[in-house]
């Protein structure tokens, strides 16, 4: 997925995945995805994606801020 957040664009396919946690079982309607990623610039990013019950019913990506970070990676 691709999309342009404040004239940045953020990339799933050229970014790498830092880390990433799934809830569910593969085609659970409830089931969702959120895979932290990091830009070849530095910059991270959250893809989340998910069944059509889940709290991502449709694929999204938002910035996340570095000193932000940790705490998701503590929260999961």
């Amino acid at each position: 997925m691709c999309k342009e957040i404040d004239k940045i664009l953020y990339d799933t396919a050229s970014s790498t995945v830092d880390k990433k946690f799934t809830y569910g079982r593969p085609g659970d309607p409830d089931g969702y995805e959120e895979t932290l990623y990091i830009t070849n610039g530095g910059r991270y990013f959250i893809y989340t994606y998910g069944g059509p019950l889940s709290k991502y019913p449709s694929e999204n990506i938002t910035p996340i801020a570095r000193d932000d970070v940790k705490n998701w990676i503590m929260s999961h």
